[in-house]
């Protein structure tokens, strides 16, 4: 085990849970194509790739369209729909004996307003959303721009912790280590993703970085 010198954490299902006003949000956009809806385990399961990335696959030439109708709902419920994981406050405090930042595909804006509002502004030394760097995940551009910002001199390593294949392979083609958090069963489960690291919960992995500090 490497012992990080900075923490770089996914947001959705990783710190929060937002999926209530996301699956609105994609079902909003899907109902104005004429498309089926889909349910929040499936939008849970199945919504890992950026907008940028995913909606032009979902909605072909017309996907900005989509964008515009998905950000217009997105913005309606958003905030009154999201709220910190279980044990994850707790979690972070732990922490703060490392720089922490936030790597995440939703929109940068979004995820910048999602955490003023909970009042986290100070627990994360940056927050990275999509289009925020040249590439979203799994690449590792993002995850990298944002150990740059908070270890500028030393490079360092860096533990990402997520919850998807997705962020597992970001966390691999950056170098780091691949931390998972919680157990994935909306993405396969533990083993089929292979992470470096695994914590089943929050708690479990503020335990592990109180004994590591």
């Amino acid at each position: 085990m490497i012992r990080p010198d900075v923490l770089l954490y996914d947001w959705d299902d990783t710190l929060v849970d937002c999926w209530s006003a996301i699956a609105s949000a994609m079902n909003a956009a899907f109902a104005a194509f004429g498309m089926p809806p889909w349910s929040k385990e499936e939008v849970r399961a199945r919504a890992r790739r950026s907008l940028r990335d995913a909606f032009p696959d979902l909605f072909g030439s017309d996907w900005m369209r989509a964008r515009e109708i998905f950000y217009a709902r997105l913005e309606e419920e958003h905030l009154s729909a999201l709220s910190a994981k279980p044990g994850v406050e707790a979690m972070l405090e732990v922490g703060k004996a490392w720089p922490q930042g936030v790597v995440s595909n939703k929109s940068g804006s979004v995820l910048r307003r999602e955490i003023a509002h909970l009042s986290w502004q100070d627990r994360f030394g940056i927050a990275i959303g999509s289009g925020d760097a040249s590439a979203d995940k799994p690449d590792p551009a993002p995850l990298r721009m944002a150990l740059a910002a908070l270890a500028p001199r030393s490079g360092g390593h860096a533990w990402y912790i997520g919850d998807s294949a997705i962020d597992m392979k970001a966390a691999r083609a950056a170098g780091f280590t691949a931390v998972l958090l919680g157990n994935a069963e909306h993405d396969g489960g533990v083993e089929s993703l292979s992470p470096d690291l695994h914590a089943p919960d929050a708690a479990a992995l503020a335990a592990l970085l109180r004994k590591i500090a």
